[in-house]
């Protein structure tokens, strides 16, 4: 996990200055763990409004210390990101999330820009399933791909 020194020297690379507001943000981020809603986050920082709390999660995704995923319910979490282009991996009954990288969707992203004329300057995955713990749980029926995937 990224240290809170390292989020505070991340927020003063962009110029902006380490106000006590955004202090007390990155130390309950580091308490709340792997992962975080912002209304946790509002929750643990007594005195700081919605706005405020957005405004820093927004600046924290910009200088790539957290990233957004996305959970099947549509629920927005906030995650510490371990740097660079990543996606995600999210297990559908206990709600762990995992990392991976290696994934070449290149092609199928020209493909998509040839036929919409859409110059694409970004994307996100998110993927969902059990993980190897819940697959193997006696009560979890296994799960058919046809038909669960979600637009």
């Amino acid at each position: 996990m990224v240290s809170t020194r390292s989020m505070e020297r991340s927020i003063e690379r962009t110029g902006r200055r380490m106000t006590r507001t955004r202090r007390a943000l990155i130390d309950a981020i580091a308490e709340l763990g792997d992962h975080f809603t912002a209304e946790q986050l509002t929750d643990a920082v007594s005195g700081v409004g919605r706005a405020t709390v957005f405004r820093n999660l927004r600046l924290l995704q910009d200088t790539g210390v957290l990233c957004q995923v996305v959970l099947r319910d549509g629920t927005t979490e906030y995650r510490v990101t371990p740097g660079g282009h990543h996606h995600h991996i999210v297990c559908s009954n206990c709600g762990n999330i995992s990392d991976f990288e290696n994934c070449d969707i290149s092609d199928l992203l020209a493909e998509i820009s040839r036929r919409t004329g859409y110059e694409i300057d970004a994307h996100r995955l998110e993927v969902y399933g059990l993980c190897a713990q819940c697959a193997a749980l006696p009560s979890m029926p296994a799960k058919s791909l046809a038909g669960s995937a979600s637009a």
